[in-house]
């Protein structure tokens, strides 16, 4: 079984997934989903539920966890990652692709939680975090070090995309289980527009592609995806590109 938790403002396009699925008469790829996927949605609509926020997040992924499904995770702001990374434990491999390290600390982040610093406030022990794509300019690598075991920044990417794609295959393969996070502005906004902080020269989409197939692996037990904001979408570029890249790895879980 295949669960989807989503958040109630990017749950659309998964329902809409379902319905083309379950339309569909002819024989084709995604039968494979067909009754394999459920839909979770954590709404969060009652001052109650925002405040129990964390709490509930983490008891929908010790639930898939534990039952051994396959779990996408889908959120808004990138915090919304944060349960499910710390249900994941320390023996797991974090494969993040994200612009930003958020482990930040300058002149106008808050030490509360946050998105920008949100990886420094664990209340489990932390998985292994490896970022792909950052476009940091201002974090020592000491800092960058307390908290990751490795960066790849996008310019290692664009340097040479083989070196890493080899590093990371060997770092998954190594891991007892991996886990895939992607915050949308990893790629390129060329590409992918629809994120709510922008920076340039990310990942190109078939540069992100290569990446990860690389990570993808028996051993991935799930994938979260967030910062999607569809009100800065361009001729739903960005809609397409994650409604694609959501379908095929719900395919690949699915058939492994």
């Amino acid at each position: 079984m295949l669960e989807v938790v989503t958040h109630h403002a990017v749950s659309r396009e998964q329902h809409d997934e379902q319905d083309d699925t379950e339309a569909e008469t002819r024989p084709c790829r995604a039968d494979a989903l067909r009754g394999n996927v459920r839909v979770s949605e954590l709404a969060f609509d009652t001052l109650a539920g925002v405040s129990a926020w964390r709490r509930a997040g983490r008891a929908a992924a010790k639930r898939a966890l534990k039952a051994g499904e396959f779990l996408l995770w889908l959120g808004g702001n990138h915090l919304a990652a944060l349960p499910v990374l710390e249900e994941l434990g320390a023996e797991t491999l974090v494969v993040q692709f994200d612009a930003h390290l958020d482990v930040y600390a300058f002149h106008d982040t808050t030490p509360e939680l946050s998105h920008g610093n949100f990886l420094t406030h664990f209340d489990a022990p932390r998985p292994r975090l490896v970022n792909v794509g950052h476009r940091d300019l201002f974090l020592t690598p000491g800092e960058i070090g307390e908290t990751f075991e490795a960066v790849y920044s996008a310019c290692a990417v664009a340097g040479d995309v083989a070196r890493v794609t080899a590093e990371l295959r060997a770092k998954v393969r190594a891991a007892k289980r991996v886990w895939i996070d992607l915050d949308c502005d990893a790629l390129d906004p060329a590409a992918l527009p629809a994120v709510h902080e922008p920076l340039p020269f990310g990942l190109a989409p078939q540069a992100f592609l290569a990446l990860f197939e690389a990570v993808w692996d028996g051993n991935v037990v799930g994938m979260s995806v967030t910062e999607f904001d569809p009100g800065r979408d361009a001729r739903d570029a960005s809609l397409s590109l994650l409604g694609w890249l959501v379908e095929h790895t719900l395919l690949k879980a699915a058939v492994r």
